[in-house]
């Protein structure tokens, strides 16, 4: 009996030590495939080559899904596995694939994949391109896009006072445009809303809607880069667009926007009139290299001699200096500032001090 009972014992010790070498290699095997595929995977998602920077034509059919352009995508050797690629699409939550003819190269991410295919980026000929400066008022940039487009100055400033298209746009556009833009005292709605950047075109002659928007899309982008700042200072895309042209109009190539800011915000705070020559301007509709006596007496609420605080809307297109210095002024005890012949900008505390620089300037000129 006692050594069958030893004999039972030995087979039960090997038998457990059968099933514990079994165990420990299956878990071995699920390890290594475990890890197999952690590493597998993310090697898949890293670029195929970050040096092969070579353009590759991809066209993505109409209508394709998510499967068919990674296959795609595979197939051109743009990513290394398909299956990975639309896994991390769905884990991601992207969406909004668009077709069209694109060039891809192997050293870009997942993510720069996905943003060129969802943004449209395709590899269409840029057939034309407008520029516009800074510091331009509507009636100006009307007259750009007329020039290189062929439509007439007229239509295209009819077109963006529009008061139906304007509220299609404002639904469009809710993060900066608003029933602001409809005050009566405006002269036009858009004004200082269509940004100053050079824009790329696919076709000689874009529909108005296309180009008007092309140049709202490129302000929305701006401006949102600075939402946290904007509401720091309790300022709608409106007001930061208003000081922000005047910032401008009155900025040379020299000028620290800074500390014109600054004196803008120094006479607000005291109830003082803004009093800048280019918001004059703007209310006589014409351009002079000199502002006179007679001129401040214009009756226009764009006129800061007369009305203080900010006029009712933007008098130009402010570029993003502007609008950065808008948002963030120089701390100074200015209150007034003098722009020399040569370009630079004067800047003094009391009346006294810019009576005596503006005669010593003025005399030169």
């Amino acid at each position: 009996m006692e050594d069958k009972f030893t004999e039972r014992q030995k087979d039960a010790q090997l038998v457990r030590k059968i099933v514990l070498i079994v165990s420990a290699v299956m878990l071995l095997c699920l390890m290594i495939a475990v890890g197999g595929s952690y590493l597998y995977i993310k090697s898949a998602l890293q670029p195929v080559d970050p040096k092969d920077k070579k353009a590759i034509h991809v066209s993505v059919p109409i209508g394709s899904s998510v499967s068919e352009i990674a296959a795609i995508l595979e197939e051109k050797g743009i990513i290394k596995d398909a299956t990975v690629f639309r896994y991390y699409v769905k884990f991601k939550n992207h969406a909004d694939f668009q077709a069209g003819e694109y060039k891809l190269n192997r050293a870009m991410t997942l993510e720069e994949i996905i943003a060129s295919l969802k943004t449209g980026k395709v590899s269409k000929e840029t057939k034309l391109k407008i520029t516009i400066p800074e510091g331009k008022q509507l009636t100006q940039i009307a007259a750009i896009i007329a020039k290189k487009t062929g439509y007439k100055q007229e239509e295209f400033m009819a077109k963006m006072n529009d008061r139906n298209y304007i509220n299609q746009l404002i639904k469009k556009y809710p993060s900066i445009l608003s029933e602001e833009i409809f005050n009566q005292h405006i002269r036009y709605p858009l004004e200082g809303y269509l940004f100053p950047a050079t824009y790329s075109f696919h076709e000689e002659k874009p529909s108005m809607e296309t180009i008007i928007e092309a140049m709202l899309d490129k302000t929305e982008e701006v401006l949102m880069k600075y939402e946290v700042e904007m509401g720091e200072m309790e300022f709608t895309p409106h007001k930061l667009l208003t000081m922000a042209s005047l910032i401008e109009e009155e900025a040379t190539a020299k000028t620290d926007r800074e500390k014109i800011a600054s004196v803008f915000y120094n006479r607000l705070r005291v109830g003082m009139p803004l009093q800048t020559d280019p918001t004059v301007l703007y209310a006589l509709g014409k351009h002079k290299d000199r502002v006179y006596y007679k001129d401040l007496k214009v009756n226009s609420p764009y006129n800061t001699y007369i009305h203080k605080g900010l006029p009712p809307g933007p008098i130009a297109n402010a570029g993003e200096m502007s609008i950065q210095a808008a948002l963030k002024p120089a701390k100074t005890d200015y209150m007034y500032f003098l722009a020399t012949p040569m370009g630079e900008v004067i800047f003094t505390k009391t009346l006294e001090e810019h009576n005596r620089e503006k005669a010593k300037y003025i005399g030169k000129q």
